[in-house]
């Protein structure tokens, strides 16, 4: 049986609309599981699934000519005189996709469900050949409220703007221990024993190795982009020092950003830029957090801190919009700017304490904003303390942003 999970519901807004859903994600993290559950709510029989990972449905597309492709969908009983559904699984392996679905787009009446894994290649394929034809969704790893949900806990999450009691906190407390030391991987999650989970997380790892990097990145050494990698794991939630990891990796300043890049747009890391002065972001080193805290029980694992924080990101990150203020020795791990243009500023601390929100209370005045919160992994009575099991409520406290980033393009 499915699960579904938050960005279900938000495609399900789109399911009859003329455009091309598109939805890209680290690879392991559901898309397929998407793609078939959409698959099957589709009530229409005129319609196909193929899986690109197969060569047999890639040679599909080998034959230039857009009339041989038709009749290789009619001989596997598409008819095209009627509404017809195309469902297409890792796309990246395919590269004239794009120009395919806008002719078929173009001329037949065609609904397409796209999914792919690396972000920086089919954002870049898709700008100009789809254009005004797709909607972009991106899934991520679970957040913590499919977390619970995933692993069958019928636990009620306290409300954003609630203080949580001792009993709420000691009640969610074992969940956040796992989510943080095992992460949200949908397949994961599932497993029963430790031992599972650390296996399927290698694996995951492996698979993402042999065929982003090894296949798709084409780099001349993929030892370094490995070394990158562990070493962006000891530094998460830290500025990266563009200048000194070049030096440590032994390659040049732009080599190392052309490798954080395609790090990013393959989803493994995320690149948190600073909030200037003027509410814009800022050319200053940006801080680095991983997909899921999962990874850092297999790769080199950081200080508890900075693994709680970038938890706390990964269940922040569905707002485009979220930076880190630094400036005059003064900081705030996260600032989200909600479509209101309100700011939501929050500290991430394994203990807090009374003097930590005072001065994020200081800090907040810098951002023109008092709504500023501490987020706490150890129980605290102030109300203005938050923990992770809230942050997801964040949505539906301030009801102003779905639970998917939705790019029309």
């Amino acid at each position: 049986m499915v699960i579904p999970r938050s960005l279900f519901q938000e495609i399900g807004k789109y399911l009859h609309s003329r455009q091309a859903i598109v939805v890209t994600g680290m690879r392991r993290v559901g898309k397929t599981t998407l793609l078939q559950y959409f698959y099957e709510k589709i009530p229409s029989s005129n319609k196909i699934f193929l899986d690109l990972e197969d060569p047999l449905n890639q040679a599909i597309f080998e034959p230039d000519n857009y009339q041989r492709i038709k009749t290789a969908f009619e001989l596997r009983g598409l008819d095209f005189s009627q509404k017809a559904y195309i469902f297409l699984d890792e796309i990246q392996l395919v590269p004239k996709i794009p120009s395919l679905v806008k002719y078929f787009y173009d001329h037949y009446d065609i609904k397409f469900f796209l999914t792919g894994s690396a972000s920086f290649y089919l954002k870049n394929l898709f700008s100009e050949s789809l254009a005004g034809r797709k909607y972009l969704f991106e899934l991520y790893p679970l957040d913590f409220s499919e977390f619970l949900l995933f692993k069958g806990l019928n636990l009620k999450l306290p409300d954003f703007s609630q203080q949580v009691d001792k009993q709420t906190y000691e009640l969610f407390s074992p969940q956040v221990s796992e989510y943080l030391e095992l992460g949200g991987m949908p397949e994961v999650v599932l497993l029963s024993s430790q031992e599972e989970k650390q296996r399927a997380l290698r694996d995951i790892f492996s698979s993402y190795f042999q065929k982003e990097i090894e296949v798709l990145g084409d780099f001349r050494k993929n030892e370094t982009v490995r070394n990158l990698i562990f070493l962006l794991a000891r530094r998460t939630g830290q500025k990266l020092d563009i200048q000194r990891i070049s030096q440590e990796l032994g390659i040049a300043r732009q080599t190392l950003y052309e490798y954080l890049d395609f790090l990013s747009g393959t989803y493994l890391v995320s690149l948190l830029p600073a909030l200037g002065k003027i509410d814009v972001s800022v050319r200053k080193q940006k801080k680095v957090y991983f997909i899921d805290s999962g990874f850092f029980s297999i790769l080199e694992k950081p200080l508890f801190g900075s693994v709680f924080e970038n938890a706390v990101f990964n269940n922040l990150r569905s707002y485009e919009n979220i930076y880190y203020f630094s400036q005059d020795n003064q900081e705030v791990d996260f600032v989200v700017k909600l479509p209101s243009f309100q700011k939501v500023v929050f500290e991430v601390k394994e203990t807090a304490t009374i003097s930590d929100i005072k001065k994020l209370e200081k800090r907040g005045k810098r951002l023109v904003t008092k709504t500023a919160f501490v987020v706490s992994f150890n129980f605290c009575r102030e109300k203005e303390v938050k923990y992770l099991f809230q942050i997801p409520k964040l949505r539906t406290y301030y009801l102003t942003r779905p639970s998917a980033r939705v790019v029309i393009l």
